[in-house]
């Protein structure tokens, strides 16, 4: 583990855009309705995740847990030695376009061990964000799929879903976190008409506004864990007027403030 975490923290001082995240805290967080709108690989390179209403599924140091999307879950980020510390990789339906997606599995997450070759797959692929073009970082994705398959974890591919009209909503919606952002506006650019939309949408399970909360608020908690921006500026980046209705919105939806939140990441 020491090798990969060396390397991600690294990569990491280049200050560049990157392929992946990186969640850390020297507190505890727990967070109610972690939204998960793709497919994700999480490896725990410091300190145990717990996941779940009743922290029934636990990931600890040198594991992995790939979830799926269509998830809110609760989580617990818990420190050992020092420090939480964990690897983020998302993946996109062209990451794994192709590969044979086994759909008889109702299960929502896959977990394991990091193992020596995982690892030096999972240091490739930081290694390279720092170079390779995305249709590179695309494929680099993939390997990391058909090794976990080819380590047992086959049940990973039906956690792959297809692509679905709420992804490309969601995506649109991180990308023009704006009041701006209208009904007309989004049927413009999915081409198809409100009613139509509404009701793919519907079969989905969601809705245009439960999308756009859950994009805005997400991109909170990602901006909050991987940023040093202030919170007034990471409300206006995800398209709230005031911090105060930021903070009242981050609050509901996964239970404590952007303040509080800030607070685990700071050595005491």
């Amino acid at each position: 583990m020491g090798n990969l975490l060396t390397t991600v923290k690294e990569v990491l001082k280049g200050n560049c855009e990157l392929p992946f995240s990186v969640y850390t805290s020297f507190k505890e967080q727990k967070l109610l309705n972690v939204p998960i709108t793709k497919p994700i690989l999480i490896a725990v390179l410091g300190g145990d995740k717990e996941l779940g209403k009743d922290n029934e599924i636990v990931c600890h140091t040198g594991e992995f847990i790939f979830l799926a999307d269509s998830l809110a879950i609760n989580m617990r980020n818990i420190p050992k030695d020092n420090e939480y510390f964990a690897l983020l990789i998302e993946f996109d339906f062209r990451d794994f376009s192709g590969l044979q997606v086994n759909v008889a599995s109702k299960k929502d997450y896959c977990i394991g061990e990091i193992s020596a070759t995982l690892e030096g797959c999972l240091q490739q692929f930081v290694e390279s964000s720092l170079w390779a073009p995305a249709e590179v970082l695309s494929l680099r994705k993939r390997e990391i799929i058909t090794l976990l398959c080819h380590m047992g974890h086959e049940e990973i591919l039906s956690l792959l879903g297809g692509p679905k009209i709420k992804d490309q909503l969601h995506e649109m919606c991180v990308q023009q976190s704006s009041p701006d952002l209208t009904i007309d506006h989004i049927c413009e650019q999915l081409a198809m008409s409100e009613s139509t939309l509404r009701r793919k949408l519907k079969s989905e399970g969601t809705s245009v506004q439960e999308i756009k909360d859950q994009a805005r608020l997400g991109l909170g908690l990602h901006l909050l864990q991987t940023t040093r921006d202030s919170i007034g500026l990471i409300a206006e980046q995800c398209g709230y007027q005031s911090q105060s209705r930021f903070t009242d919105r981050f609050k509901g939806r996964f239970g404590l403030t952007p303040s509080e939140l800030r607070k685990t990441k700071m050595k005491d």
